[in-house]
């Protein structure tokens, strides 16, 4: 799904417009069509309605809106943010409502804010994409006060004060319990920062130009099970364990072979043909006891460890030593096939970080949370300036940068950048980053490009673990649940992608 600017939304809904064709009150009249029946099917016709029009497009939804709960025999109200200045569908919507017995109220002052009991509904219908500055005076003193109602508070488009394509720290901000959205997501629902504003986000439809969707390039999408059906590549009946490559794992040490473990466990459920793990000599049983599918490996010189094998990861349990520093330069400088760096290998990775672009081939994912992207590139003040910074190293670097958390983000070479859709909080755990990069490189090694393979490996997880989750509880998930559902998450790929 691509994810627009509200720029790319505003010409999109023009090029329906001149292409359909349809007048703009009658796409207006489609979209309030659409919130009106999604209201009609999760609200009871006994809840009073409230709804509060600011004078632009989004009061205009909100007007239509209005007229059609109450034709659905909803009590309505409707209150309007005094302006001079209203647009021409708020004109038109407002003189339709007129014609019915509909309670209309001018808002002048914060004294003429009406009470609002706990049964009430609240359509917000203020402002919508179009706000770029904060809000202030008498439309600011009502989103402050739609906040203090204990009443459900439905968005339209946005949340009023909420910038499309930003996000925002503090403001008059609308906290909605649902936003009700047109077509696709926008940036700003995305990003963690807004998480309290948005509440329970739901896309509806209203007919916008497909054409414009298909033939318009959009700098970040998201990730969904048709892009996913088309990365996924099923098995050749044919082939053999050798067809699927050989993945090398340097991971573990003394007193954490549980993340070598569980990076090699994922590794091989992923698919890849043969796993090594490149243990000290005495942690070797650990891996035969507990994965006797895998191969382990002691060899000193590493260039022999590379032999024939199709993808590298390393990191997971990894000792910080001068020994795997050293490894890892020596990897960066030498290994020109897929790579993936992970947990200790990051925190070894600032002083390499010259030797990425150097590199022939764009194949190297690094896989850092939060801390350890901003010990590795500086801190930054919100989530889109984090987003910002990973886009311009991937770019500069040479590499792509996933960036874990609820909405995992892929930053990439060149655009597009992907936002993840599966997983949850149950995932929060320790040891879900490990199988992570094992997933990944095992998709690496049997020959998944870098982006299918970071796009495919991160949705792949997310979607075990939500399998997981349903199963057991997201308190109860721990990561080896996520191992032992990545079968079943593949099923569920593989079924989308014949259906």
């Amino acid at each position: 799904m691509k994810i627009f600017s509200a720029e790319q939304i505003r010409a999109w809904d023009a090029f329906t417009i001149k292409e359909e064709p349809i007048t703009g009150i009658d796409l207006m009249e489609r979209a309030a069509g659409a919130c009106s029946d999604w209201i009609r099917k999760n609200i009871a016709t006994s809840r009073k309605i409230m709804v509060l029009c600011g004078p632009g497009n989004n009061g205009g939804d909100g007007l239509a809106i209005a007229r059609l709960l109450h034709k659905a025999k909803f009590k309505v109200s409707v209150y309007l943010v005094e302006s001079t200045n209203s647009s021409e569908a708020f004109g038109v919507n407002l003189r339709r409502l007129k014609t019915l017995k509909v309670d209309v109220v001018t808002l002048h002052v914060a004294a003429d804010f009406p009470t609002v009991s706990k049964n009430t509904v609240l359509i917000d219908a203020l402002f919508g994409t179009g706000v770029n500055r904060p809000l202030k005076n008498l439309a600011a003193q009502l989103i402050h006060f739609i906040n203090k109602q204990n009443a459900t508070v439905i968005s339209i488009d946005m949340p009023s004060g909420l910038p499309a394509d930003n996000c925002v720290d503090d403001g008059a901000i609308v906290k909605a319990t649902h936003t009700l959205s047109f077509e696709t997501y926008k940036l700003t629902f995305l990003l963690p920062q807004n998480a309290v504003y948005t509440g329970s986000i739901h896309l509806l439809s209203i007919g916008l130009s497909k054409k414009y969707y298909e033939n318009t390039s959009a700098a970040f999408i998201k990730t969904d099970e048709q892009l996913v059906s088309r990365i996924y590549k099923p098995r050749n009946q044919f082939a053999h364990k050798y067809t699927f490559g050989h993945a090398l794992l340097y991971a573990g040490s003394k007193n954490m072979m549980g993340a070598a473990v569980l990076c090699s466990k994922a590794c091989i459920r992923s698919g890849a043909g043969l796993v090594t793990i490149h243990v000290e000599p005495d942690c070797e049983a650990i891996i035969h006891i507990s994965l006797p599918e895998a191969i382990t490996s002691s060899e000193k010189d590493a260039s022999k460890t590379w032999i024939k094998k199709s993808a590298i990861a390393i990191g997971p349990g990894l000792e910080k030593s001068d020994g795997n520093t050293q490894l890892l330069n020596k990897l960066l400088g030498e290994w020109q096939g897929p790579l993936v760096v992970d947990a200790t290998a990051l925190s070894l990775l600032n002083p390499l970080l010259t030797k990425l672009p150097l590199r022939k081939t764009t194949d190297l994912i690094i896989t850092p949370h939060t801390g350890e992207f901003e010990q590795l590139f500086g801190k930054t003040v919100s989530d889109l300036e984090r987003l910002q910074l990973a886009i311009q190293k991937a770019h500069s670097l040479g590499c792509y940068i996933i960036l874990k958390g609820h909405y995992t983000f892929i930053a990439c070479p060149e655009e597009p950048h992907n936002f993840n859709t599966t997983g949850n909080a149950g995932m929060a755990t320790a040891g879900t980053g490990d199988t992570l990069t094992g997933i990944i490189c095992g998709l690496l090694s049997q020959g998944y490009a870098a982006r299918d393979a970071a796009i495919l490996g991160v949705y792949l997880h997310g979607l075990a673990g939500d399998i997981a989750a349903d199963k057991i509880s997201q308190e109860a998930l721990i990561a080896s649940d996520l191992i032992d559902n990545i079968g079943a998450a593949f099923l569920e790929i593989s079924k989308k992608k014949h259906q």
